[in-house]
């Protein structure tokens, strides 16, 4: 039931934000060989710009002394971290350059699987000098970026939306172990497990397999107030009185593998063509927030056509504009402000001020200028890991560049890493306004998001995977060991990983938003667990 002017909140955080990009696109002759079937090992040119946009937020205070150190975002076109050293340095850097507390900076990495090789560990083989001075560059870079958005800081608001977007599909796919022609194929032979688009998932033919999330997280950073005559836009240009769009975000699950073994390109993949699209029309950088997308890619991909990844790109800028136009005016909210009698009685629903920024009438929620971080990692299990010898004599059969590939990748995954019969699984969850970001260095399945996001309510929910650490982890669900995909006889971690780490990231959501308003306003609270203790009770299902 409503009454006269009652609104529809949009989730905002009204503070201080800044914002800087860097071109991060790797000259040709860099080691960019992410695939075994590959025949060539250091690419010849750039599909699109690879870039990485650092977001800065702060809290806006009345006076210096109570300043509070910002959280700041920054976002890489990358592929992933191979080694635990790698990405220690490239953080400790940014750390080290900006006095900023471990807790308040993610980088993300989007995962493209068209970009350099990030590893020290290959400086032997071809380009691979040249990625390790590309490290040391993007270390560089990330650190002057964030230094820019930090000193950059000024009045905003950001407001976020929810689209939808058909790109991502489900890649547990199953083959028949009758299908003619099928490898090593006998009559009554279990089903095959590949890494592709199964059509069947979400049915009882693909038990287990859940049908992709589509959904599309998308923030909207508007410079406050509106800005006087002569300033200028980010793309230059001036428009008195205009709000003006500082960047968007984009949180959105699905692995960018489009481009494959054949393409010789460093790409962003789909990133590219939908971050073009959206800043033509926004004039402002957008932040890539890679999602839980560990069974989760396009259904067209693994091919060198770069056409395909930009009609998957424009399939996702659209969404994101879509979902951006869906929003009312920067810094206002729908109110219903009359009935109007016609051949029915018509609610009119009209923008007005958001009750979120500061001297509204009703000086309601104090909750969209406040930040929280916290970081918290969680005990995983591993699981019994395979023999050097046991892994050369599994692999003896497939081609020998595609074995020394996988080879290589193991042998990184345990420097560093494999250390002892368990390892800590570090989990942040930020409270930015009235919305939630939860990041982890995994590849979380997408159960990851669903779950977090049932359990926060309407409130939105940023998830991040390849945060923080090394992204060649995989948290797959237990039915996924069960059938034997590639991401469970792949990783490392024992199954109940990822029901774990949903466990633990709820239960951190909860010490976040303990004592908070509930989300919409006029809601009811749930009940949140007390704030949490310096050493975490382990849950009994855990122990």
């Amino acid at each position: 039931m409503v009454a006269l002017h009652t609104r529809a909140p949009v989730p905002a955080f009204v503070g201080l934000a800044g914002v800087a990009v860097r071109d991060v696109t790797p000259d040709p002759g860099i080691r960019a060989r992410n695939w075994g079937p590959a025949d060539w090992d250091v690419s010849e040119g750039a599909h699109r710009a690879m870039t990485l946009t650092a977001v800065a937020l702060a809290e806006e205070r009345t006076s210096a002394d109570e300043a509070a150190d910002p959280l700041v975002i920054v976002t890489v076109d990358g592929t992933w971290w191979r080694r635990v050293d790698d990405e220690a340095t490239l953080r400790t850097t940014v750390l080290e350059a900006t006095g900023l507390p471990v807790e308040r900076l993610l980088v993300s990495l989007s995962h493209t699987h068209a970009g350099p090789v990030l590893c020290s560990g290959d400086a032997d083989l071809p380009g691979g000098a040249r990625g390790v001075e590309y490290l040391r560059d993007l270390a560089r870079a990330a650190a002057d970026a964030v230094a820019e958005a930090v000193a950059a800081l000024r009045p905003a608001t950001l407001e976020w939306t929810t689209g939808r977007c058909g790109l991502a599909s489900n890649r547990e796919a199953l083959l028949d172990g009758c299908t003619a022609g099928a490898a090593g194929a006998t009559e009554g032979s279990p089903p095959r497990p590949l890494v592709g688009f199964n059509p069947d998932a979400g049915t009882p033919r693909s038990p287990g397999a859940d049908p992709a999330d589509d959904t599309v997280v998308v923030g909207r950073f508007t410079a406050r107030p509106a800005p006087a005559a002569g300033e200028a836009r980010p793309d230059g240009v001036a428009h008195p009185g205009e709000p003006v769009t500082l960047a968007t975000i984009v949180n959105y699950a699905c692995h960018p593998t489009t481009l494959a073994w054949q393409n010789r390109l460093v790409s962003p993949d789909y990133v590219g063509a939908m971050r073009d699209l959206v800043e033509r029309e926004t004039g402002a950088p957008v932040a890539f927030l890679q999602g839980a997308s560990g069974e989760l890619a396009p259904r067209e991909q693994y091919t060198g056509d770069t056409a395909v990844a930009d009609r998957h790109g424009t399939s996702l800028g659209h969404a994101v504009l879509a979902a951006l136009a869906e929003l009312p005016p920067p810094g206002t909210e729908l109110e219903l402000t009359h009935v109007v009698e016609s051949g029915a009685p018509l609610a009119v629903w009209e923008p007005a001020p958001s009750a979120a920024l500061p001297g509204s009438d009703s000086g309601a929620r104090p909750d969209a200028r406040t930040l929280a971080a916290v970081e918290e990692p969680v005990t995983l299990d591993l699981r019994d890991l395979p023999t050097w010898d046991e892994l050369e004599a599994e692999w003896a059969g497939i081609d020998p560049r595609s074995r020394e590939e996988r080879l290589r990748r193991a042998r990184n995954l345990r420097d560093g890493y494999v250390t002892g019969p368990t390892v800590p699984h570090p989990t942040w969850v930020w409270r930015v306004g009235e919305a939630l970001l939860v990041a982890h260095p995994g590849e979380a399945y997408s159960r990851l998001q669903r779950t977090v996001r049932a359990h926060a309510g309407a409130r939105p929910v940023v998830v991040a995977n390849l945060t923080n650490g090394p992204g060649f982890v995989y948290l797959p669900t237990r039915e996924a060991y069960d059938v034997g995909a590639y991401q469970a006889w792949q990783s490392p971690l024992a199954p109940g990983s990822l029901e774990r780490l949903e466990r633990h990231a709820c239960a951190v959501v909860d010490d976040v938003l303990a004592g908070i308003a509930a989300w919409p306003p006029g809601a009811v609270a749930p009940p949140h667990a007390a704030p949490a203790t310096p050493t975490r009770p382990v849950p009994e299902e855990d122990q």
